[in-house]
């Protein structure tokens, strides 16, 4: 049942992974029209709003692949003075709090969406209704909240990280 799951999650992860790639090369685009355009003297009109709403989209539909990686930053000073238990028990407190963390951006982002819906808020120059970007936010924060919490509960159950075996060094890999 797990294995379908995390399956499952894999494969929503993969997609919001592909839409924010989608979102990188959108803002590539953009920017490079408008660098073009601002040196023959016709900037891009609306590519703040354009870029601004984009990076939304980039940043957090990369988030749950980062968490899936092992992307995000741990500090590992102290890791290896603690016993394997103690380092398990920490590894998944971490994924149930980023969970949280997560559920409340959504939390947050949904309720400012009912807002920007309420007083009709758009970005300045193109009017593009600011909610449809906070509603893809937070289905973000949604899908990164979900991936901590089957990697709390994988670790839980399993005792396996969906991250592999930490790296040690830097250089570790280097023949010297």
């Amino acid at each position: 049942m797990l294995s379908l799951v995390r399956k499952a999650a894999d494969g929503l992860i993969s997609l919001s992974a592909t839409i924010g790639a989608l979102a990188l090369m959108g803002e590539v685009a953009v920017i490079l029209v408008d660098v073009i355009g601002r040196a023959l003297g016709s900037p891009l009109y609306g590519s703040q709003d354009l870029i601004t709403m984009t990076m939304v989209i980039l940043v957090f539909g990369a988030m749950a692949l980062c968490d899936r990686q092992g992307g995000h930053i741990a500090v590992d000073l102290l890791e290896h003075r603690f016993s394997t238990t103690l380092n398990r028990g920490i590894n998944i407190v971490s994924a149930i709090l980023g969970a949280v963390i997560f559920a409340f951006i959504a939390y947050a982002v949904l309720d400012s969406a009912k807002l920007s819906v309420m007083l009709n808020l758009s970005t300045n120059l193109l009017r593009l209704p600011k909610a449809w970007f906070q509603y893809a936010l937070a289905g973000f924060a949604i899908m990164t909240a979900v991936g901590m919490a089957l990697r709390a509960i994988e670790l839980a159950w399993s005792g396996c990280d969906v991250h592999g075996e930490p790296k040690h060094g830097l250089y570790e890999d280097l023949e010297l």
